[in-house]
């Protein structure tokens, strides 16, 4: 019996990777948990690997390269470049600037200093968000702040609104008038998941933000659009499929590596996002750390 448990670990590893999408979102959510750092299920191949080999069991070594041949079935390709090449085409950024942020003119030159034309940020509170709209005033005329979050540009905005998804404004919709057409951009804030004792990971208040959210962008302008921020959700959960659904992640199709952008001291989740609808992504990527404790995380896309 004994010498069966590290081959039966290892199946348990490989039926994990391929089928997390029927890991249930009851009883503690932990479909979600898994499904967010879906990508780290990869460290049971040498976790059981060298415990097979500390034990001599060839059975164990055989039954570990299931797990790595699923893993590197499934995430062998991220680790290419995507991007397209070349020049041109809008580039944006969205980061996560922490309330507690404790240098917000510095973090504003740093996300200005990408020569992005749209800049957006999440988790604004006074009155830091006075100074980032100092710092970026100069390269950036054109600025919208709805509760929480904000979008700087530099291009003219129109018919801003504040979208509501939770009790109070954590989500905007504006109208970017670009050289190429009007561009709806998105700039949201997903409530944040908890764990708790009772509840485990408890992600219902994120969750029905998502679906609201869905249900506005659904009722939105259509054509090109850009949903950018902290969704406290990576791609792979389903439990934001409805919001997901209706974009393209530019990481998925532009970048090179996961783009990890939380948290900024160890990245275990790419929980920030610029998402897009009719618009070609040909570069994503994660920026150097600001006293967030997010990532700022940018992509390039055109028209």
């Amino acid at each position: 019996m004994k010498g069966r448990i590290l081959p039966a670990l290892a199946l348990l590893a490989a039926l994990l990777m391929l089928l997390h999408g029927l890991i249930p979102h009851r009883f503690g959510n932990p479909g979600s948990f898994v499904q967010t750092f879906l990508p780290w299920t990869g460290l049971a191949v040498p976790v059981l690997g060298g415990l097979a080999l500390l034990r001599r069991a060839r059975l164990a070594l055989v039954a570990v390269l299931v797990p790595a041949l699923v893993w590197t079935c499934l995430y062998a390709g991220t680790f290419a470049d995507r991007g397209a090449g070349g020049s041109g085409g809008l580039t944006v950024v969205t980061h996560n600037v922490d309330d507690e942020n404790p240098d917000p003119a510095g973090t504003a030159r740093a996300l200005a200093a990408t020569g992005a034309q749209l800049i957006a940020l999440e988790e604004l509170v006074e009155p830091a968000t006075g100074q980032y709209a100092a710092a970026l005033a100069g390269a950036y005329p054109y600025h919208e702040v709805r509760g929480t979050v904000g979008l700087w540009s530099v291009y003219p905005l129109r018919d801003t609104q504040a979208v509501p998804i939770m009790e109070w404004t954590r989500a905007l919709r504006t109208t970017a008038e670009t050289p190429e057409g009007p561009l709806t951009v998105y700039v949201a804030h997903l409530a944040s998941v908890r764990i708790r004792p009772t509840a485990g990971f408890d992600t219902a208040r994120r969750d029905g933000a998502a679906r609201r959210l869905a249900e506005a962008v659904r009722g939105g302008p259509a054509g090109r659009t850009l949903l950018v921020g902290d969704l406290n959700s990576t791609s792979d959960d389903r439990a934001v499929a409805p919001l997901m659904s209706q974009f393209r992640p530019a990481h998925d199709a532009a970048g090179a590596g996961f783009g990890f952008s939380w948290p900024e001291r160890f990245p275990a989740a790419r929980i920030d996002h610029v998402l897009v609808r009719d618009l070609t992504p040909v570069a994503s990527w994660t920026l150097p750390a600001t006293p967030s404790d997010h990532l700022p995380v940018a992509a390039r896309v055109r028209f």
